[in-house]
């Protein structure tokens, strides 16, 4: 009998296995799906179409998107390294404050900057206006800058993205031990020497991978350069699709902005190499340097700024503007925005963080190639656009809905219509593969911590990896999990190019409509759903800045 049960609970544990694999297993396949739907369809389509893309567009859009990147990712390293050298090695007035500020620009997506901003600056804006009346100038008497180009378009990307450097320039500087920096000091080395030849060299790699974020996200942002007139690849993706109907156009663009992402990962991973830093055996944290009232001054407008520039003042222009609109938040048709774009962002979030941890768990509990596979496969899709997701997607089961609609007509006289490419599952799929990095990052965080002994006494007495999952590795990680789904959520509410694209009918979100109003030139109407997005993106910036400060508590008692 007792051989039975043994038998019995074997076959339990190999099925429940088997069914988490296959799982895993049809994951990893549609992550990879796009990757391969776009590779076939740009090479499948007319040489035509890429001829002509080469003569007309291709240049520009190359131009333009390497300039873009360029600006964005070279001052977004330099105001977040500095800001976090700053907060993290001197004191002075306002730095507590300062040093959380820094990163509430993470609450608000690009493009809602852009309509801020544009309000303000553009000709009809107050400040143009204002100096006009004032100076008696005319049209064409002096010079402004042009907030829609790509100057402008740079401008609001790198007050948005600066803080992913800053945030892990900050922990790099945060644990560095003060001793290399005085045996620097001792050879004869100034402050700014020891800074360039020890601290930033030690906190290289961090602020690398900050910058690649940023550069990630650079390219793949859609809503400020389209509103701006910026012609990217982004831009010319969903020209390609909507406006001309060209699926080969748009699979051969989104190949060419898949090579920029994967171009560089490649070059951040060249750039790590096989680098590797030592800090001795003593530890010995950093005091920090009370500055002088000049010296304070500007290391306080150095950290104010982007934090007022990116996070603060946009807020007044968004909330001003609102009060002028005729938008009603509390209107059906909003209410209805508001539920759609909720929708998507729960269920997106829990299909995501549920994927993330069975790839994690996978490769954490079975150490084999296929686990590791897959989780290599997850985390692909952070470095890939979302409009290359979305046609990467909507290519093959466009296909497949054209195909099963003609069988089921032709058979039975039964249209079955747009199955997968009209319904919000495909787009579900497209969130999952665009922040399941994010999730996977999340809860790596939280079982680092979750020794290893824990999972073979479960193994020990009975479980598999669905027991272990439940009984042991979630209770465990609720908080790593839940801020896991709270930052693929307010990501999903974001995330414009591939709800753009790929949204049912009669679909539309916060994002889409907040879009479809600047698009039309109507800035405060589009300021009252950008609102909404940026109050709903402020909840993870709130648990981060609660974290920072509480890590800064404990550094104090310690």
């Amino acid at each position: 009998m007792a051989d039975f049960a043994q038998s019995t609970t074997r076959r339990k544990g190999i099925v429940g296995a088997g069914f988490l694999w296959l799982v895993a297993a049809i994951a990893a396949a549609i992550c990879v799906l796009p990757h391969v739907s776009v590779l076939i369809a740009a090479f499948l389509g007319s040489t035509e179409t890429l001829q002509s893309l080469a003569e007309t567009v291709l240049g520009r859009y190359t131009r333009a998107t390497v300039g873009l990147l360029f600006l964005v990712v070279l001052f977004s390293t330099l105001i977040g390294t500095v800001a976090a050298w700053l907060v993290t090695t001197t004191e002075f007035f306002g730095r507590r404050v300062l040093e959380i500020a820094l990163v509430l620009p993470l609450a608000f997506p690009a493009y809602v900057l852009a309509y801020a901003y544009t309000h303000v600056l553009d000709h009809p804006g107050i400040v143009q206006t204002t100096l006009r009346s004032v100076m008696g100038w005319g049209p064409r008497d002096y010079w402004f800058p042009e907030i829609r180009s790509l100057g402008g378009a740079a401008a609001m990307l790198t007050l948005v993205l600066y803080p992913y450097v800053y945030l892990l320039a900050r922990a790099a500087f945060s644990a560095q031990s003060a001793t290399t920096f005085y045996a620097a000091r001792s050879l004869g080395q100034s402050r700014i020497g020891a800074f360039w030849r020890i601290s930033l060299p030690l906190a290289r790699p961090a602020i690398a991978s900050g910058a690649m974020l940023v550069g990630m996200e650079t390219i793949a942002d859609f809503g400020t350069v389209s509103y701006f007139g910026v012609q990217t690849f982004a831009v010319g993706i969903y020209s390609s699709w909507f406006t001309f109907a060209d699926r080969a156009a748009a699979a051969q663009l989104s190949l060419g902005l898949l090579a920029f992402a994967l171009l560089l990962a490649i070059v951040e991973r060249i750039n790590r190499g096989e680098a590797r830093y030592a800090f001795g055996r003593k530890f010995e944290r950093m005091p920090r340097v009370r500055l002088t009232k000049g010296k304070s001054a500007l290391a306080f407008l150095a950290c104010f700024l982007p934090a007022f520039l990116g996070g603060v003042w946009p807020v007044v222009m968004l909330a001003e503007m609102a009060m002028g609109s005729e938008q009603s938040l509390f209107s059906p048709r909003y209410l209805k925005f508001v539920q759609n774009s909720i929708t998507l962002g729960v269920v997106a979030a829990l299909v995501t963080v549920s994927v993330a941890v069975l790839f994690g768990s996978l490769a954490r509990t079975r150490k084999s190639w296929f686990a590791t596979i897959i989780l290599y496969i997850g985390r692909l899709g952070y470095a890939v656009p979302g409009g290359v997701i979305a046609v990467g997607l909507l290519v093959p089961f466009a296909l497949f809905d054209n195909a099963l609609d003609a069988y089921m007509r032709t058979t039975f006289g039964i249209s079955t219509g747009l199955l997968f490419t009209g319904s919000i599952w495909l787009l579900v799929c497209a969130y999952m593969i665009r922040f399941l990095a994010a999730a996977i990052g999340a809860y790596e965080g939280g079982v680092s911590v979750i020794n290893p002994n824990m999972d073979a006494a479960a193994r020990v007495l009975g479980q598999n990896e669905w027991g272990l999952l439940r009984r042991i590795h979630f209770p465990l990680l609720r908080p790593s999990l839940f801020t896991a789904l709270l930052i693929v959520f307010v990501d999903v509410m974001k995330e414009l190019p591939a709800t753009l694209i790929m949204r049912p009918f009669n679909f539309d979100t916060l994002a889409v409509q907040a879009h479809r109003l600047a698009s039309d030139e109507r800035l405060s109407g589009a300021a009252v759903p950008s609102l909404v997005i940026v109050a709903i993106g402020i909840l993870p910036v709130i648990l981060l800045c609660l974290r920072i400060r509480t890590e800064q508590d404990v550094k104090k008692g310690a």
